[in-house]
């Protein structure tokens, strides 16, 4: 269905044109496609700041499916759309950049929110995806031991406006959040250099090595090898591509696991402009991005939450007992967890390496592993063999001696 545009500055009281007629529609689509969800606007009211030129009233669409417990599993895309003519027009040789002295093409004098901003894959791919994994994953009939949250953002395109308001009232409210699949352009198998690849996809996770984005980035990979294995992750070690972003960084910044999908070959002629169609789309490749969604989502909302290797403190439960030259791993108890698995690698590798599944205990000891020679986790397993996130043990950071340089 189109609205013209999706802009966040643009109409609201119009039934059919703006984003009001989109927020109101994909309100009500939620709404219909499963009772079992509790489909509602996250409403803010902001101020004229950055590229929220004025004042508006933004709205995220939000539907939740209760689980057993409080964690939250978050699947979400952004509904809003842009022109600005283009991904690759730069503020020097957009029309009137040098008359408005350059700045940002949607501060300036004239900047229209109402222009033509279809938006079909930058992100109605990942808006169509959340919604459509919502209808599913309610009308699945599975109870999940997670409440699953699946939201359209507003207000990205202004500087993840939208998810940064959600994401700092969860912090504040302490709301637990395992996890957070953030899917932004995930449509197009046919990149702008003419090479199409509708067999892989993206996962950007940030750093360091074992922070708790990249352990959901390797629960994906290992998900979807099972479920969905014709389709391969391509793990990225950054938090998103070269001087762009998008929601999940709202997320990882308030202390929360997040990654974002990107399709594995963009076309920047696509983006950001009056080109971004519905022809533009491969439903194909995006039912199989949604598949790798689901799968990771539905293992990790069926499993204990991960275990807590910290004290109180914040201190490292990992140590050299009993007898200096061993590998001793502690950790908090998993609700739900009927057994726990303790991985290992070397330190210089990015991936797990070994593995050994132990019964529902609470310590574990690998005798004549050297604690200093390799990195180690664990995870808590469900009675029906559902698994966890990996709780990585970071090595703790000592301060170093300053080293004074001759005058």
């Amino acid at each position: 269905m189109s609205f013209g545009t999706r802009n966040t500055l643009s109409d609201q009281t119009s039934p059919t044109q703006g984003i009001g007629a989109a927020r109101n529609w994909i309100l009500e689509e939620m709404r219909r496609s499963s009772e079992n969800l509790r489909v509602t606007f996250d409403t803010h009211q902001i101020a004229a700041q950055g590229r929220i030129t004025s004042a508006v009233d933004l709205r995220n669409v939000m539907a939740v499916l209760p689980g057993r417990s409080p964690r939250r599993i978050y699947v979400s895309g952004h509904y809003d759309t842009v022109n600005i003519g283009g991904q690759n027009v730069s503020n020097s040789s957009a029309p009137g950049a040098a008359a408005a002295g350059g700045g940002d093409r949607q501060t300036r004098p004239g900047f229209n929110p109402n222009v033509e901003a279809n938006g079909a894959n930058d992100d109605g791919s990942g808006t169509v995806l959340t919604m459509e994994l919502a209808r599913a994953f309610a009308e699945s009939g599975i109870q999940f031991d997670a409440t699953l949250v699946f939201i359209a953002w507003a207000g990205e395109e202004q500087g993840l406006v939208g998810s940064n308001v959600h994401a700092e009232d969860l912090k504040k409210a302490n709301v637990p959040v395992e996890a957070m699949f953030n899917n932004d352009i995930v449509g197009n198998s046919l990149g702008g250099n003419g090479i199409r690849d509708g067999e892989t996809v993206k996962v950007y996770a940030i750093g360091p090595e074992d922070s708790p984005a990249r352990a959901l980035a390797r629960h994906i990979r290992k998900t979807a090898g099972v479920y969905v294995p014709s389709h391969r992750i391509r793990l990225m070690a950054r938090e998103d591509r070269f001087g762009r972003g998008s929601d999940q960084s709202s997320f990882t910044q308030n202390g929360f696991p997040a990654i974002v999908f990107r399709e594995a070959n963009e076309n920047f002629e696509r983006q950001h402009g009056a080109n971004d169609k519905i022809d533009g789309v491969d439903f194909g490749y995006l039912a199989q991005n949604a598949r790798v969604n689901a799968a990771g989502v539905a293992a990790l909302a069926l499993a204990p939450p991960a275990p807590k290797v910290t004290s109180e403190r914040g201190g490292n439960l990992l140590s050299r007992d009993p007898s200096g030259y061993d590998a001793t791993m502690r950790w908090n108890a998993s609700p739900g967890a009927v057994a726990y698995r303790i991985y290992w690698r070397d330190t210089w590798t990015n991936d797990w390496e070994h593995s050994q599944t132990i019964g529902n205990v609470t310590q574990f000891t690998l005798k004549n592993v050297n604690i200093d020679d390799f990195v180690f986790g664990v995870s808590a397993i469900s009675a029906e063999g559902q698994e966890s996130l990996v709780s990585s043990y970071v090595s703790p950071v000592r301060a170093g001696t300053t080293i004074k340089r001759a005058q």
